[in-house]
């Protein structure tokens, strides 16, 4: 082999390596990146800090729109970070999601009202449907100025729980076909059920009355589920809610950036948490432990 076809095939054999490695290091350095920013994040407030981070993300060939959503495997690894941390460590959780499975919602949202120590959840842009759950769950919710929650009454199939009810309500039940039957008695169940789970999460920070009144609100479906709901209407409901938002938060905000590659959905610093000694036991149910 002459050495222009040496210097040809090693120029060749450089470049394909260089495309395959670097979105691999490029990856590698994002996750370094935000690891070290929660990290700082968690020295600052002296919490565990939980990423609940969803993205739409094309599919770079097709063009597809494919959207992510909580789901079983979120929970999986949100409840592994809880129960990870301290009872007397503070958790904040930084979401960002359309919502998702229920189950997978609910699990997530019971452990946060088990943590004895304070939970602050961040909602730097929005938490709709399953992340208001998880928002509704916390001791207080800081959200950028901007940012919404939304309803979180349950959808049967493509159609809201509480619209097959009204259809029920509305004509004579020989004019109604069974399977729309099934669907109404399904829904009634599943208002019923989120309705429940949503009211005995605000239970623990408001009175039973005004949680019965906003536990309506969020389920009853008196808006379509994708309604905004900002801070101002969060704060006339009686929630707490601040607009103190970290800059670590919309810093690790843009580490998470709109494209077609990957990423983990969950993130939090991948060790037991130990609180430093001698640090004075924080959050609503201090006095408790």
């Amino acid at each position: 082999m002459d050495i222009t076809a040496l210097i040809t095939t090693l120029f060749w054999i450089i470049l394909l390596g260089s495309t395959l490695l670097a979105p691999f290091f490029t990856q590698k350095h994002l996750e370094t990146t935000r690891l070290t920013l929660m990290s700082k994040l968690q020295k600052k407030r002296g919490s565990r800090v939980i990423t609940l981070i969803h993205r739409q993300e094309s599919l770079s060939l097709l063009g597809i729109p494919l959207s992510k959503y909580i789901n079983i495997e979120d929970s999986e690894q949100v409840l592994r970070a809880i129960r990870m941390t301290p009872d007397d460590v503070p958790i904040d959780l930084i979401v960002h999601t359309p919502g998702g499975l229920v189950l997978a919602a609910e699990q997530i949202a019971l452990a946060l009202v088990r943590h004895k120590a304070k939970v602050t959840v961040f909602v730097p842009h929005y938490a709709m449907s399953g992340g208001t759950l998880l928002a509704l769950a916390a001791d207080e919710i800081v959200m950028d100025e901007n940012a919404v929650l939304g309803p979180v009454d349950p959808q049967i199939g493509s159609y809201p729980a509480a619209s097959i009810l009204n259809v029920v309500q509305r004509k004579p039940i020989e004019n109604i076909d069974d399977n729309t039957l099934i669907l109404a008695d399904v829904a009634e169940k599943a208002v019923f059920q989120v309705r429940e789970t949503v009211l005995n999460i605000l239970k623990e920070n408001l009175p039973p009355e005004q949680a019965e009144e906003v536990a309506d609100v969020f389920t009853k479906g008196y808006f379509t589920h994708d309604y905004p709901l900002g801070a101002a209407k969060l704060q006339a409901l009686g929630l707490e809610v601040s607009f103190d938002m970290p800059e670590e938060v919309y810093r690790l905000m843009e580490l998470y950036p709109q494209s077609g590659a990957n990423r983990p959905s969950v993130g939090y610093v991948p060790m037991p948490y130990k609180a430093e000694p001698g640090r004075e036991r924080t959050g609503r149910k201090a006095s408790e432990s």
